[in-house]
Order: structure tokens, then sequence, then C-alpha cells
């Protein structure tokens, strides 16, 4: 490619690996002739109403609405590019400081990106709901409900639109790693009939 072009991933700010492979995009925009735009999905939108979902994950989806209310709040009131400095303020705090998902952590993340603190507000609303489901259903369609974040649409090597979940990957590579990671990627989403490619995770997010 000679021409940049632009890539979208969807996550929730709550996935460690979705946050991960957020950093290894913005490492490749560095190194590709592409741009990252990021949007909102929600795993809480994503698991609503099923079944066999273990405790843990229960709770976790409990404070999993919060930040996506947040991120769709601020993109609605402000447009999609306050998504990439609000989700790496939030991001920091809840995967790096281990910061609990509160009214504290929202109000110190949309500071921080330069928002209106009241926007914290709405986590605990239903007001954008409506908003949220529809990015999330944008972001999920090409893809299948079978899967989570993160979830990327790129151009494939022909130009032709791309959509896959992942890469699930730890520690995010660095400089060319990363760059041949996303040829690779490229590679094999845009092969006609390609589906799945996977092993089981040994390592949990690793996130130098």
């Amino acid at each position: 490619m000679t021409e940049r072009v632009t890539a979208d991933m969807w996550f929730d700010p709550a996935c460690p690996w979705a946050w991960i492979t957020s950093r290894w995009l913005l490492e490749v925009e560095q190194i590709r002739n592409v741009d990252i735009r990021f949007h909102v999905m929600s795993l809480a939108v994503l698991n609503d109403g099923r079944d066999g979902l273990t405790e843990d994950y229960k709770e976790f989806l409990k404070t999993a609405w919060g930040p996506v209310r947040v991120c769709i709040a601020a993109e609605q009131r402000h447009g999609n590019e306050v998504l990439r400095p609000l989700y790496t303020a939030l991001g920091t705090r809840i995967h790096l400081q281990k910061q609990e998902r509160n009214q504290e952590l929202y109000v110190a993340a949309l500071t921080e990106a330069g928002l209106d603190p009241a926007l914290a507000a709405a986590a605990d609303s239903t007001d954008y709901d409506e908003a949220l489901r529809a990015s999330h259903e944008a972001g999920m369609r090409p893809v299948g409900q079978d899967v989570g974040t993160p979830v990327v649409h790129a151009p494939g090597p022909d130009g032709t639109p791309v959509a896959f979940f992942g890469p699930v990957i730890t520690p995010a590579p660095k400089g060319e790693a990363a760059g041949r990671l996303w040829d690779g990627v490229l590679l094999v989403a845009g092969t006609p009939g390609f589906y799945e490619l996977k092993r089981t995770r040994e390592q949990d997010p690793i996130f130098d």
C-alpha cells in the first residue's frame, strides 16, 4: 500500500485483551500506511440475556456498562475523534493502574482527555444505550455474535474490506514485529473462506 488507509477497531474499555490489541494497532500506525479509528462495542450488550455465564463474569459485566456508556456519551457529544484519547485515559487506569471502575475513575479519565467530567454521569444512565447498541451492532454485524472484542474492520490486501475478531495477543508487538503481524493478519483475513486460527491461551495479559 502506498496511500494511507483507515482501519477501525471496536473496543470495550474493560477488556484487557482489546486494550493490548489497541496498543499494538497504535504501534502499527507508526510503521504502516494506516490510520486507526476507534469505536465502542459492549461486552455487556453482547452477553445481555445469555445463559451459561459464570458468576465471576456476571459480576464483571455489571461494572462493564459504565465505561462504554461514558465513551458513547462522549462520542455523541463531541465526535468520534475523542474516543482515542478517552480510551487511552480509561485503559491506563483500568488495566495498568488497576483502578476500580467507578465515578472517580471516569471523571479523571474525562478530565485527562480534555472532556467535560460531567459526562461521567452517563455511566449510570440509559440515555445513550440506543447509540451504544447501534455502535456495537455496526462493529459486530460483519463478524457475527459468537466473538467478543477486539473487532477490526480494515481494507484487505486487494483493498476489499475485511472484518475479523482479534488478534488476541500478549504482549503487544513493537516496531517491525508489529508491522509483520499486521501484514499477516490482513493476509489471512483477506483469504476467501478463512474463518479461524486459534490456540489455547497460556498467558495472562501482559501490559508492557
